[in-house]
């Protein structure tokens, strides 16, 4: 069984501004504060960078690590034995981002997956920023693409295969609305200061 969803999002803000954003928005301290849209963020590990100064591209690895909501009774006694089971039913899961940037071309390409949990479920997700069609130097389209695949696990029968999947694109969704949230205040705090460097003295 599979679960796909692409969804669209246009940032009002150049491109550049919005990178900027997205790249900062795992590591934004209010983000990531206990009431903020990605208190469920643990830590972010740079794993390798690379920039090639000739072409302008970048291309990073990281791992981000975060808490999943409390489990179902039944997923609980699942992941009982695993070490990432913690208390109350949540349990801390690891996801490997990679990031390309082509500064010259304008794009960025993030592809991200779970690479925690994968025997029960397996989230890929891809990510693109481009500058929009009809104002590229003002904007910026976002596009987002999530598959989500259970495992057809013995011990989990059909329907709750299915659940799980609905619950998980529900979450995902929700997820995906707060980091465009993120993104958009981190985009006017940079105007913002951008602004500010430029007022005449």
């Amino acid at each position: 069984m599979v679960v796909s969803y692409t969804q669209e999002h246009v940032y009002r803000h150049p491109w550049h501004r919005v990178t900027a954003a997205a790249w900062r928005k795992f590591t934004d301290p209010a983000a990531r504060a206990a009431s903020g849209a990605l208190a469920h963020i643990l830590d972010v590990h740079t794993l390798s960078r690379d920039v090639d100064r000739r072409s302008g591209r970048l291309r990073a690895v990281r791992a981000i690590e975060g808490r999943t909501p409390p489990l179902p009774l039944l997923l609980r006694g699942l992941l009982a034995p695993a070490p990432s089971a913690g208390a109350g039913g949540d349990v801390v899961v690891l996801c490997v981002e990679r990031t390309d940037v082509d500064a010259p071309a304008r794009d960025m390409r993030v592809a991200s997956r779970n690479a925690t949990l994968r025997g029960l479920v397996d989230v890929e997700e891809r990510c693109s920023y481009a500058p929009h069609p009809e104002r590229p130097d003002e904007w910026t389209l976002f596009r987002q693409e999530t598959t989500i695949r259970c495992a057809p696990l013995a011990a989990v029968a059909a329907r709750v295969a299915e659940l799980v999947e609905r619950r998980c694109a529900e979450r995902f969704t929700r997820n995906a609305d707060r980091g465009r949230e993120v993104v958009e205040r981190i985009c006017a705090d940079l105007a913002a200061e951008q602004d500010a460097t430029h007022e005449p003295r």
